[in-house]
């Protein structure tokens, strides 16, 4: 059991969460605010996607990403910022009789323009979805292949920034040592397992234990799964030694029939961690322990 955990909150996401409840964010203020609010609640990390203010879409707009990093460094509060870089490599199918061409919904470029942001804002830590899967919908791939990954960790090492590798599937974690392997992820290395999301990993114990039990001692982890399992991954996190990740990006209740804020699921994380012995650590403390370089 891990108990000296640190909380992720993922304050709005790029799914269509927002058509679902009015807490999530849409505009860069609304998740600057967000992001203080999980802050002051207890979460010592900040995961951040930006969406088209006027339709709620997600974007990867450099100018969405420099509103929110230029309000949440200027707020009083201190929070680590976590910058996703996953956007750029959806895939969707035309049709499954006509896959080609592509729907226009598709977004995929190449590794340098996901990492625009990035690099121009050099934030703590961004994201790296180590690996290509079928997602829930018909015809979506989330295609991160070897050879962009190679090369976005490459452009990440050269940045300073920290690289929080996103997996999903124990083929993900493979690659992910593999990466280190070849020297382009740099110690201490941070794992996100993220769990429940069709089709990856089933957010089961059992599937849960084969992705930590392949994880290489010194990586640190955390870990989250999805909808109503959101809340009680926080205390099957903790047993299993890693860390947390509650937030709007992944679940929009706080009890049934109750919608949440980031805030109202930061806080209830750090009430069931302190109910099991867990000292929640800050964002100094995270700091630390990572590695991270503060801008």
């Amino acid at each position: 059991m891990n108990r000296d955990v640190f909380i992720t909150c993922a304050v709005t996401g790029s799914g269509q969460s927002h058509k679902k409840s009015n807490l999530v964010p849409i505009t860069p203020k609304e998740i600057a605010d967000s992001c203080i609010e999980a802050a002051k609640a207890g979460a010592a990390i900040a995961h951040v996607h930006v969406r088209n203010p006027e339709t709620g879409a997600p974007s990867r707009d450099p100018a969405l990403y420099r509103e929110v990093v230029d309000r949440v460094r200027s707020a009083e509060v201190d929070v680590v910022l976590n910058l996703t870089a996953g956007m750029g490599g959806d895939i969707v199918l035309g049709s499954a009789e006509a896959p080609l061409p592509l729907s226009p919904q598709s977004d995929i470029v190449g590794a340098s323009e996901r990492l625009v942001h990035v690099e121009e804002l050099l934030p703590e830590i961004c994201t790296l979805d180590c690996g290509t899967m079928n997602f829930a919908e018909a015809d979506y791939v989330m295609t991160n292949t070897p050879g962009t990954l190679r090369a976005m960790a490459a452009r990440i090492q050269a940045a300073g920034v920290r690289p929080e590798i996103e997996v999903f599937d124990t083929g993900h974690l493979w690659l992910a040592r593999t990466l280190v392997d070849e020297g382009l992820i740099d110690d201490p290395v941070m794992i996100q397992l993220c769990m429940g999301i069709p089709y990856g990993a089933p957010s089961d114990p059992n599937s849960l234990m084969a992705m930590v039990n392949n994880i290489p001692p010194g990586w640190v982890y955390s870990m989250f799964s999805i909808g109503r399992m959101q809340l009680p991954y926080v205390a099957q996190a903790a047993l299993a030694g890693g860390n947390v990740r509650v937030g709007l990006e992944d679940n929009i209740w706080l009890d049934k029939g109750v919608l949440a804020s980031n805030g109202d699921l930061v806080e209830r994380a750090t009430t069931i961690l302190t109910a099991m012995g867990c000292r929640i650590l800050g964002p100094q403390e995270v700091r630390e322990k990572l590695k991270l370089t503060r801008r």
